[in-house]
């Protein structure tokens, strides 16, 4: 199987499962408890922490999550109710409507508690449509959520001057960086910034999200006060591990694991030179390559390409039948999204794999249009 779905997830590393063993293995104990052992995982959460934090802005802290839905939901509604506990009438929390849905149902879902949901548009290319921000962006904004690479069309949006943006309205920053962290520049000036382990090549069930210096939020759970009091309940001290270093590998090989993607990259537009891209090809993140072909049917495609490992849109919403909303809002009608497919590689993708399974989809694809 050639595995070309990186966006959905990434292959563990041998680093980080090795780091992980001990504390799946022979160290149980609770890092919440007082006792020696619970004092040594503890310290062994806290230099993951560290090590999270190394690739984030500086002037602030990293709550562990067991994911980045659970850091964006907590980001999400702490901001909003924190803003407009500040000042009744700052209930607006805009967001974009390419965005993941882990952001853009939450953001709608706060409706229900008496805020004003507001989707901006995006153009063509799957950037922020500036003048509907213009006109949306005020003194009624409690919060901006912009992701800064999309998973699913790979465009990277300026997340620092849209920061820069809401900070002039008042309101707060939010940046799903879960597709950039380690891979692209993080926005300085950002308020909360939620990250996922697993698609750094860690594992499944950890995330974290950070939080500037002096910005409060009130908890989404209520238990233990584990987390500062942000996020009850006991910590994996293997999983905080395993995140703590891949996060340590994504510094050390980034400029290594950028030269392979762009590698692969420009491979990959040579190998797919008859296909569409869908999205900015200039403000991209080169390890997402979205594509349709006219007339082609994806899902009887992925169907008949067993052998290779790739998807039609976000894993988090696969099965549901419906195109895809992101291809749908950079002006793609039902049959273009529903012709097109995303392939995903990365840090363990060969040259050869990216040929060979571009050889098997090709074909498959000209035996449909035929």
């Amino acid at each position: 199987m050639i595995y070309l779905d990186y966006q959905a997830t990434t292959p563990l590393s041998s680093e980080v499962f090795e780091a992980m063993a001990p504390w799946l293995r022979d160290y149980f104990a609770n890092p919440h408890s007082a006792h020696k052992p619970g004092r040594a995982a503890a310290a062994a959460v806290e230099a993951a922490r560290a090590r999270v934090a190394a690739l984030m802005p500086e002037d602030g802290r990293v709550v562990f999550t067991s994911g980045a839905t659970e850091a964006l939901n907590i980001a999400i509604a702490g901001a909003a109710k924190l803003m407009r506990s500040r000042d009744p009438k700052r209930i607006r929390i805009i967001t974009v409507e390419t965005e993941h849905a882990a952001v853009r149902d939450t953001v709608l879902a706060m409706a229900e508690q008496g805020f004003d949901s507001v989707l901006l548009p995006v153009n063509a290319e799957g950037l922020v449509d500036e003048s509907a921000l213009a006109a949306e962006l005020d003194e009624r904004t409690a919060l901006l959520a912009v992701m800064l690479v999309n998973n699913e069309i790979g465009v990277i949006q300026s997340v620092e001057a849209l920061a820069k943006r809401a900070h002039a309205a008042g309101a707060l920053f939010l940046c799903d960086a879960v597709q950039g962290y380690g891979r692209k520049d993080l926005p300085a000036t950002a308020d909360m910034i939620a990250v996922s382990g697993h698609k750094i090549h860690g594992p499944k069930g950890v995330g974290a999200l950070w939080l500037r210096d002096g910005l409060d939020l009130p908890p989404l759970i209520h238990g233990g006060g584990q987390e500062g009091g942000l996020r009850s309940g006991t910590l994996s001290p293997a999983l905080c591990v395993g995140m703590g270093e891949a996060a340590r590998l994504m510094a050390q090989r980034r400029e290594e694991d950028t030269a392979h993607v762009e590698a692969l990259w420009s491979r990959a537009r040579d190998l797919f030179s008859g296909w569409r891209l869908n999205g900015s090809a200039e403000q991209r993140y080169h390890g997402n390559l979205n594509l349709r072909r006219k007339g082609l049917d994806s899902a009887r495609l992925m169907s008949e390409c067993r052998d290779v490992a790739f998807s039609l849109g976000s894993a988090c919403a696969s099965g549901s039948g419906r195109p895809s909303h992101v291809l749908r809002a950079i002006s793609l009608d039902e049959k273009q999204a529903r012709s097109s497919i995303r392939l995903g590689f990365g840090r363990y993708t060969s040259m050869e794999e990216l040929e060979a399974a571009a050889k098997i989809i090709n074909h498959a694809a000209d035996n449909q249009l035929s």
